[in-house]
């Protein structure tokens, strides 16, 4: 039975259940919000840290492991799966207290380069892309003390009251609003680059429809929407990475990837796309730990539709070096 069958058949019964995860999300935001940061972020990484394994993930992640680091042997992928459990609960709590830590400067050491220095002053638009390291959240917040207005696009909940609830605790970090993703979404997203302003989204989230493109050795999945539309509208991708540095407090660094415009805008748009998941690779070989490993990023075996697509972007990256 399909989703969209399913929810009209128990539609009642689906907006009960949605409705009692609401209220029990806005009492645990609640409930954590009365606990200082640092301390629920340390209980959550901690709890996380010890039961999370049982989930069957756990194995997924070391699977992901092995196929990125094929010559480390097996206690220090245990060890990093470990440091992602207690990350990702660190993650979960903080999200509860994200207004209040965007205000909290001394938590952050910002590294802009020279493009998104521009991008804090106001001079220049751009496509910002994170990608799934420490808290990836705070990523903009050195724009959002500068007052930047930032556009955010997500992946909206199933449950609408959860949604809600946790949209409403990211409102400061995108002052100019947040989409969910939608065709309506990308019309939006594309004015307000045309337009002078500032964009974020994820970059690393594995998606069937895209492109493959190497990425540990191995293809992966990679999505062309960032640079796509930062060819489109003729901005640069502003890439950001958040380092947990210790407990709850970040290192932020940016590197500006400039998107080719040749006759061939595929090989443009699949160039870029490689060239960020190569900067990504680096950047994940540093903190390995601070990735989230159970993303299903890697295409499996036979799945080779897209990766001629991958060759060339491949091909046409070391061809411009």
């Amino acid at each position: 039975m399909s989703r969209k069958i399913r929810q009209r058949k128990y539609a009642k019964l689906i907006a009960v259940q949605n409705w009692l995860e609401g209220v029990a999300l806005h009492a645990a935001i609640w409930l954590f919000r009365l606990i200082p940061v640092d301390v629920a972020s340390r209980l959550m990484g901690f709890s996380w840290r010890k039961l999370a394994p049982m989930n069957a993930r756990h194995k997924r992640a070391i699977r992901h492991l092995a196929i990125a680091f094929p010559e480390m042997n097996p206690e220090d992928r245990e060890k990093i799966v470990l440091g992602m459990w207690e990350n990702l609960g660190r993650v979960a709590a903080e999200t509860f207290h994200v207004d209040r830590l965007l205000k909290q400067d001394f938590r952050f050491e910002a590294v802009p380069d020279e493009t998104t220095e521009q991008v804090l002053r106001g001079e220049k638009a751009c496509l910002f892309v994170s990608f799934h390291s420490a808290n990836w959240e705070l990523c903009v917040q050195p724009a959002v003390r500068q007052g930047v207005e930032i556009t955010g696009v997500y992946q909206q909940l199933r449950n609408p009251e959860a949604d809600k609830a946790l949209s409403s605790l990211r409102h400061d970090l995108y002052k100019g609003g947040l989409l969910s993703k939608g065709h309506q979404t990308a019309r939006k997203i594309l004015s307000t680059l045309k337009s002078g302003g500032v964009v974020a989204m994820m970059g690393d989230l594995r998606e069937t429809r895209g492109i493959q493109v190497p990425f540990f050795g191995q293809m992966a999945y990679a999505n062309t929407v960032p640079a796509s539309l930062a060819r489109a509208c003729n901005v640069p991708i502003v890439l950001g990475r958040v380092i947990r540095t210790n407990g709850v407090n970040f290192r932020i660094e940016t590197k500006t990837v400039l998107v080719p415009r040749t006759d061939d805008r595929q090989a443009d748009i699949e160039t870029t796309t490689a060239e960020m998941h190569a900067i990504f690779e680096d950047w994940i070989r540093g903190h390995p730990d601070q990735w989230m490993w159970i993303h299903r990023k890697w295409a499996p075996p036979g799945k080779n539709s897209a990766q001629k697509h991958a060759r060339r972007a491949a091909v046409a990256k070391i061809g411009n070096q």
